[in-house]
């Protein structure tokens, strides 16, 4: 039974006013001015002999509350006791009030100077006298009754306006708010996406506040807001029991409702903290709007369409939900919301401050600081760091380092909230309520829940009066959509009290988060747990952070709480399985490893994490990883190998010459990050184990070049390999060059993507430096002029430590291996490998090559891979390879234009006495003749070659013939690659049984494998059986991109 006690205000009171014949009067207009469907579910007998007490129960009994409020207000106007009608708005008003003081932030000091406006009041009143309310009208009235005090007086002044405009920037981007925007129909379907406190649960209740002011009446008769955090504390009911939630009338009339489907708006707010089982959304369907099913059923029933399939949908969610919903709903409208712009969070700063010197040095603080600065999109945390700020600088205190992480941004704050007066003891009374809060907050992060209940405070053993105190700071607060259940000022808040849960000091014995729904450390940090629950990563953040000393005692100052002593070694001794010896952190992705250790700005903690590192490829998207990585490596002294991408944006493209503003604020940025720099390339010189740097695809500046040359050119630092590979400014290759000149340590140097014909001249100063120390040597797509190739050619003369030289992919041309010959026949040229590919050579250069391979006695590997030789060119160099002064012992001929007469040629040298072991003729036509001439000196037993490569030489089943004889007879070949050449079933089979002779020699062989050939695979099986010594490979890796036979020229 529904009693007056619902009612708003005190009708038994006014009534009691009345004498017999007002009553009876009363009594009669209520008749008259009743909607007849009303007037149906009133005893008409018992009203007439109700007195004042009887009649109100009567009417609150039998009729909507509202309606009882709204009427009487009427029949009191009529009457002419507009005394009474004024004492009821009166009482209407002061709820309106209390409900708004209930809510409003009590740490923000603020004071009410004007009522809430309650005119809506009387145009209701206005409408209910003229009869104009229909059925939409009353539905619409009723929101506005329950709704509009709520949603436009719960926030503070600054995140209202803050609100607004996110709401506003968005709102025209929704169709059916713009309709302008697209032609034809709008999307049924529309949904609001983005991080938690951006906005979005404010922007649906705008607009269902625009429908009650009538902005969207023409577009909608009827708007439905189901908020899913209040949905979740109700039990299983029928859709039509859903919908009329908020006016219990309205099942009577769903049939008129149903009827008008397309001017219906349903807002599913909250989508993400819907609480249903795994799969429930998908699998359980809700079949007709009278079905009893769970809310989770029925409201998957509507996005899948199952019930009001032409009625408009917006649904609001965070991102870690997103995926589960693309799965519901069909051809939606994604809106991502992304809360407050910068230039919105400058104007919030200026107007929280007031002071414009001041505002402009917080936000600049907390812009230094990439992820508070994105958290700051969210008004809630806006307000917390001006807050906090503003507090500091009052008290003359330096706030920059406040700012320089999250973690000590919220400890501040929280910690200036409970600030103990001088010589107090600690916050001993806060101890209990804050480690229940973070209970609180632990187990709502693993369940992914931020509405609490009464049943969670019962089952976790919190009581309420353990969250007053942070509801009085406004760390918690009252959820203003659900009774009796509590929040968080933001998500952010929450995971940071959770991240407290991990690190307080345990004072029970049997205290163990097991209990609870809440995974222990190694499940924080696990990739699988956090991919499903996103929001763990935060407090991933925070637990670092927290284990900062200086923090750990501010935090036991203010509450009276201890850090964990034994934690720092828990977290770098967990492993993350029984038999690994790596810490967990070590199996984290790199970036979040530097986040999490700069969070803690505690270098003991940085040091044991980074010990286990050896190698490590860092990818510096932007500044904010330039700090972190400069925190980190310069205490990481066993890594040995490092990789580095620096992306673009982070250093200036040019020095500045001119004073554009741009120019300028490109130079101070690049002041502002050198220091951090600077501290990064400080490991080349202390620490003693790198030895590895490669440094790929990155943008530089000629400062920020200039640092890491200074620290690499130091005498203590031991790099003995180094990459430069596609690096802007062009001119870092020349004074890498030059900072490496004489270095002692330094044995292989790869420089690649030059494009400017500077960086030879200082290359050829190191090579002819008397204690160059260089054995490998890579030149890669570098520009050069022919004057600059003849310097080279000098300076490799002088110089006795290089014996690999790799100038792949220049434009040497005929005329520059003229040139190098003269070094290759020079009688101190040291040189042992030679890789000319792709330097578009012809069979011109061959003479030249041909003799060098005769003078020169240390040169045993030649790649002229990718140059257009022709069998011509090969017939030339094979007058080389013939005399026994050669001792090529690789050939790399792969793609060179080679057929027939030039596996004839290779065959003659083959059936000698040659020192050729290896040779490659991948990607060359060579046919069935080619082979047959190939075979023939495998058979020969003076035939020394180890390896062959014929990958995609258009070999066909009919050469496997040839091929199975000549592996019968050859005892000297182990490698055989016939990859991308179709030899049929057949031909497989033919290999095989030459294969399983027991003098074949042969261990690895890479076929074209059918593998839905069933007789293939078993024939495979059984050669693996049989001959274990052989592995015969599938060629499903494109050996273009990495030839077989590159191993021998890689440095």
């Amino acid at each position: 039974m529904v009693s007056s006690a619902q009612l708003d205000f005190n009708l038994q009171a006014l009534l009691e006013q009345l004498d017999q014949d007002e009553l009876s009067k009363f009594k009669s207009l209520w008749r008259t001015l009743s909607p007849g469907n009303e007037l149906q579910h009133l005893p008409q007998a018992e009203v007439e002999e109700a007195d004042g007490k009887r009649l109100v129960q009567i009417l609150t009994t039998h009729c909507p509350g509202y309606w009882v409020e709204m009427l009487s207000l009427l029949v009191f106007e009529k009457m002419n006791r507009t005394d009474l009608s004024e004492r009821a708005k009166d009482e209407l008003k002061e709820v309106a009030l209390k409900s708004f003081l209930e809510r409003k932030p009590q740490s923000l000091g603020m004071t009410w100077t004007e009522k809430p406006k309650h005119d809506d009041l009387e145009e209701i009143l206005q409408r209910f006298e003229e009869g104009k309310l229909v059925k939409g009208d009353k539905y619409r009235s009723m929101l506005q009754k329950k709704f509009l005090q709520i949603w436009t007086s719960n926030f503070w002044s600054e995140a209202r306006e803050s609100d607004d405009t996110v709401a506003q920037r968005y709102k025209t981007m929704i169709p059916f708010c713009n309709p302008r925007m697209l032609a034809g129909p709008f999307p049924y379907t529309v949904v609001l996406h983005g991080p938690a406190g951006f906005g979005k649960t404010t922007l649906a209740k705008k607009l269902v506040l625009a429908w009650m002011n009538d902005d969207l009446s023409q577009t909608f008769k009827y708007v439905f807001y189901l908020s899913c955090k209040e949905l979740n504390h109700m039990g299983a009911c029928t859709f039509a029991e859903l919908i009329s939630k908020d006016w219990p009338g309205l099942q009577d009339d769903i049939t008129e409702v149903l009827a008008q489907e397309k001017k219906i708006l349903f807002i599913i707010d909250g989508f993400d903290e819907l609480r249903a089982p795994p799969g429930a959304l998908i699998s359980d369907i809700c079949g007709g709007l009278e079905e009893k099913q769970p809310v989770p059923v029925l409201l998957s029933s509507l996005l899948i369409r199952k019930i009001f399939p032409r009625a408009t949908v917006l649904i609001t969610t965070r991102p870690e939900a997103l995926r589960e919903l693309r799965l519901l709903v069909e051809q939606p409208l994604f809106l991502e919301i992304e809360g407050l712009l910068e230039l919105d969070r400058k104007a919030y700063f200026l107007k929280h401050f007031g002071d414009e010197d001041r505002a402009l040095r917080a936000f600049g603080l907390m812009r230094n600081n990439a992820a508070l600065f994105h958290l700051g999109s969210a008004p809630a945390v806006c307000w917390i760091v001006c807050t906090c700020l503003k507090q500091q600088m009052e008290k003359g205190e330096d706030p920059s380092l406040t700012c320089q992480t999250t973690t000590s941004l919220f400890l501040r704050f929280l910690c200036s909230q409970f600030m103990q007066a001088p010589g107090s003891c600690p916050g001993q009374s806060l101890r209990g309520p804050l480690k229940a809060l973070c209970l609180l907050a632990a187990e709502g992060t693993w369940t992914q829940t931020s509405v609490f209940d009464r049943e969670d405070l019962e089952r976790l053993g919190v009581k309420e009066s353990d969250l007053c105190p942070f509801l009085d700071k406004n760390v918690l607060q009252k959820d203003r959509d659900c009774e009796g259940c509590y929040s968080f000022l933001h998500l952010s808040v929450q995971q940071f009290f959770a991240a407290m849960f991990y690190v307080l000091e345990n004072e029970e014995e049997d205290g163990d988060s097991r209990r609870w729904d809440i995974g222990d450390v190694q499940k924080l940090f696990s990739k699988e747990e956090r991919l499903s629950n996103p929001n763990l990563t935060q407090v991933g953040y925070f637990f670092f952070g927290l284990l900062n000393e200086k923090r750990a005692k501010e935090l036991e100052t203010t509450f009276g709480c201890r850090i964990s002593v034994e934690i720092k070694q828990e977290l770098l001794k967990c492993k993350a399985t029984s038999n690994e010896e790596k810490p967990v952190v070590s199996l984290m992705d790199t970036e979040e490893v530097l986040y999490c250790l700069y969070e803690s700005q505690d270098e003991e903690l940085v040091k044991g994490a980074m010990a286990h590192f050896r190698e490590m490829s860092l990818h510096l998207e932007n500044k904010t990883d330039v700090i972190h990585s400069s925190f980190c490596l310069k205490h990481c002294q066993n890594l040995q190998e490092l990789t580095l991408h620096v992306a673009k944006g982070i250093f200036p493209m040019n020095d500045i010459t001119s004073k554009s503003d741009a120019q300028v604020e490109r130079s101070q940025n690049e002041r502002h990050i050198l220091p951090f720099w600077m501290d990064l390339c400080s490991m080349f010189g202390s620490n003693k184990n790198l030895i590895f740097l490669d440094i790929s695809q990155s943008f530089l500046s000629t400062s920020s070049v200039k640092i890491l040359c200074e620290q690499i050119a130091s005498d203590t630092c031991n790099l003995q390999k180094a990459v430069l590979k596609d690096i802007s400014p062009a001119d870092a290759y020349w004074t890498f060059c030059l900072s490496v000149s004489g270095h002692k340590t330094l044995t292989h140097l790869t420089l690649q993507g030059n494009e400017q014909n500077d960086m030879l001249p200082s290359l050829c100063e190191v090579l002819r430096h008397p204690k160059c120390n260089l054995q490998h040597l890579r030149l890669v797509s570098c520009s050069a002029t022919t004057k600059q190739w003849d310097d080279l050619s000098l300076a490799l003369k002088s110089n006795q430590s290089l014996t690999c030289l790799d100038l792949s992919d220049n434009e040497l041309l005929d005329k520059g291996v003229k040139i190098l010959y003269r070094t290759l026949i020079y009688p101190k040229c040291f040189l042992q490998k030679l890789s000319l590919e792709n330097c578009h050579l012809t069979e011109a250069s061959c003479k030249e090559l041909s003799c060098a391979l005769i003078v020169n006695q240390r040169l045993t590997h030649l790649c002229l891979a990718k140059n257009d030789l022709g069998d011509n060119g090969v017939k030339i160099l094979c007058e080389g390879l013939s005399y026994p002064e050669c001792k090529l012992q690789t050939l790399v001929l792969w793609c060179c234009n080679i057929m027939g007469d030039g596996c004839n040629h290779l065959s003659k040298i083959l059936q000698q006495k040659s020192s050729l072991t290896h040779l490659d003729l991948g990607l060359n036509h060579i046919g069935i003749a080619g082979l047959r001439f190939l075979c023939e000196a495998l058979k020969q037993p003076l035939c020394n070659l180890r390896c062959l490569w014929l990958w995609r030489c258009s070999i066909t089943p009919f050469s496997c013939a040839d091929l199975s004889s000549a592996l019968r007879s050859n005892q000297s070949l182990i490698t055989l690659d016939l990859g991308q050449n179709s030899l049929g079933s057949g031909g497989v089979k033919m290999l095989c049984k030459a294969l399983k002779l027991q003098n074949c020699s042969l261990q690895t062989l890479r076929l074209k494998i059918d593998e839905y050939d069933a007789e293939i695979q078993e024939l495979l099986k059984e050669m693996k059986e049989s001959h274990p010594q052989l592995t015969i490979e599938s060629d499903n890796q494109d050996p273009r991109k990495k030839r077989p036979s590159s191993h021998d020229f890689i440095f």
